[in-house]
């Protein structure tokens, strides 16, 4: 271990560094997510990536969001010609983007490799993506996530799809999309009203509208529509792949109507899309779409937590710049108890974030290695809706408080804190809002029994704690582990209105109990391989600020963590679980 904290004074900015080399956290929860041949390999390749991310493609970023997409849905005769200009540096982005093999590597062996890696793989460098555009990401999770449907669910039909989804080169790949939502649906994807009129045996005519369309002219664009006879709600809609040029290399027979004026993710495309008896390509089996675009849902959740993860990082790197850069009254912001207070928080609330994404992340990769395994396919389905519905706000709030430290500078758009915090307000609403995602984990618990998995899963963490310095943090998480349990059973055995009521306050408490118990077995971790206790300080504070309710809001107890430990927590300084335990007995 280093004995130096890391001077974030030595920077003007967030960016022309290298985001992997500058996140230990990230770094410590990639080792630990990954398996370990993986991880070793994959470790050079993340370093480049970042140091690519945090130079070209934070530079362009910036640029694309001055000079995003713009729809040209007519030629100059008025024939449809459902053009989307992307200014060069988006090109080049996507150029640099999928040649570093963030959606091949997942399904094609890259260079050096037997095996393709695992989705953990293209999960943490959507990651390190968001630092820089976290609009951009979209496109790139639905490409991985529309190759994954077709490689689950699809016979073969569609291979020369698969392919191009999953290319490495910039010259062969296509981009997926998932057009899913309906102006008088929304969330209720049983609405839908797109008919599918079949011409042959696996290509059919559909006709309808999709009114939040991301990546508009994907090639690989998966969309739900209901067959002639078919029943009624999600068991009657059947999923096709609807591309942007038909197989014989037309234009296909829909119209790009409107691009959405949004409030960020400038740099995907989003608008609404009319299909006017447009060719698709029936995906699998009739009927089965709703099973089948899970499995899309599912990913995309997964990597919205990891883009709202991205976010955070980045914009606690440039706060963590500024306070180290900017003086008042003579003395670096840092400096202050305040802000060190407030630095401490970013840190401890973006390894909280991280910790339990990457976690969701591990048995999503897991379950999609194995869809045999019923343990694991019920982790994936727990952690999946609870990782999206907590890191989505946490990002804005962060994001927010990021601005605050830049003070005036913030709030304009020459900053990239502004751009963030646009960014990270569209994350709470993709692929489900808080309302929709609590419902969901309710579903889990009733009908899938998935507590089977999560209760025994948080008991094998708080049992890898057999640290001294860990005792009385781990004896506070198993305390609220009960309580939780007691809420579970409460809540099976309510009725449906009242569980309903309660679902979003049970997700949350999910997240702080498994995250709690996440961060003390991480703790337990780094001491044993280093005899560091910094992550113990990172638990804690978690703990003190999520389950524990102090009297007088521990304005009075003296307990000033921030404080003490302040060069351990945000500047990554390494603490000698002997010191804090000297400290700890003299708090006491």
């Amino acid at each position: 271990m280093t004995d130096t904290p890391h001077d974030y004074a030595e920077y003007d900015e967030g960016r022309h560094v290298n985001y992997w080399r500058l996140d230990p956290a990230l770094r410590a929860e990639a080792r630990r997510v990954y398996p370990e041949s993986e991880f070793s390999w994959a470790a050079s390749r993340l370093d480049e990536f970042g140091e690519l991310v945090g130079g070209t493609i934070a530079d362009n970023a910036d640029v694309i969001d001055d000079n995003g997409p713009k729809l040209h849905s007519y030629d100059e005769y008025g024939a449809v010609s459902n053009d989307v200009e992307y200014h060069p540096a988006q090109h080049e982005n996507e150029r640099l983007t999928y040649e570093s093999g963030i959606v091949a590597d997942a399904f094609d062996p890259p260079s050096g490799r037997k095996e393709p890696l695992g989705l953990a793989h293209t999960l943490t460098m959507q990651l390190l993506l968001s630092y820089a555009d976290a609009g951009f990401v979209c496109p790139v999770s639905m490409t991985a996530g529309a190759a994954l449907v077709l490689r689950n669910h699809d016979d073969g039909f569609l291979d020369d799809y698969f392919e191009g989804l999953t290319s490495r080169s910039s010259e062969s790949v296509i981009e997926g999309a998932m057009f899913l939502t309906e102006e008088q649906g929304g969330s209720d994807v049983g609405a839908i009203e797109t008919t599918a009129e079949l011409v042959d045996e696996r290509t059919y005519e559909l006709t309808g509208e999709k009114w939040f369309c991301s990546n508009i002219d994907a090639e690989g664009t998966l969309a739900l529509a209901r067959r002639a006879d078919a029943p009624e709600g999600t068991a009657g809609l059947s999923l096709f792949l609807v591309p942007h040029r038909t197989r014989d290399g037309e234009l296909n027979d829909q119209l790009y109507r409107r691009l959405k004026d949004k409030l960020g993710t400038i740099s995907v495309p989003t608008g609404e899309v009319e299909f006017r008896g447009a060719e698709a390509y029936l995906v699998g089996e009739p009927e089965q779409g709703f099973k089948y675009m899970t499995t899309m849902l599912n990913w995309e959740r997964v990597t919205n937590a990891v883009g709202a993860v991205g976010i955070m990082g980045r914009a606690l790197l440039e706060s963590k710049i500024k306070a180290a850069n900017r003086e008042a009254f003579g003395t670096p912001v840092q400096e202050y108890p305040l802000m060190k207070r407030d630095l401490f928080d970013m840190a401890v609330d973006y390894e909280a974030a991280l910790a339990f994404a990457m976690e969701a992340g591990k048995w999503l990769d897991r379950y999609e290695r194995d869809h045999d395994d019923e343990k694991t396919y019920q982790l994936m389905r727990t952690l999946t809706p609870i990782a999206k519905l907590r890191t989505a706000r946490m990002s804005v709030d962060t994001a927010s408080y990021a601005m605050e430290i830049q003070g005036g500078n913030g709030y304009v758009s020459d900053f990239v804190t502004h751009r963030l915090f646009r960014d990270a307000q569209v994350l709470p609403i993709w692929e489900g809002t808080s309302n929709i995602l609590s419902l969901d984990l309710l579903r889990t618990l009733g009908r899938e029994q998935t507590h089977e998995a999560l209760l025994p899963y948080v008991e094998s963490l708080l049992s890898s704690a057999d640290h001294p310095v860990l005792d009385p943090l781990a004896a506070s998480v198993s305390e609220e582990f009960e309580s939780l349990q007691h809420a579970l059973v409460s809540l099976a055995n309510a009725d449906d209105e009242y569980a309903q009521h309660e679902a979003k306050t049970l997700a949350n408490y999910v997240f702080d109990v498994v995250t709690a118990s996440l961060l003390v077995a991480n703790a337990q971790r780094e001491l044993d391989a280093s005899n560091d206790a910094r992550k113990a300080v990172v638990a804690e504070w978690f703990v003190e600020q999520t389950l524990l309710d102090a009297p007088g809001r521990g304005i009075a107890d003296g307990d000033a963590l921030p404080l003490a430990y302040f060069d351990a927590v945000v500047r990554h300084a390494p603490l000698s679980p002997d010191a804090l335990a000297e400290a700890e007995t003299k708090a006491r």
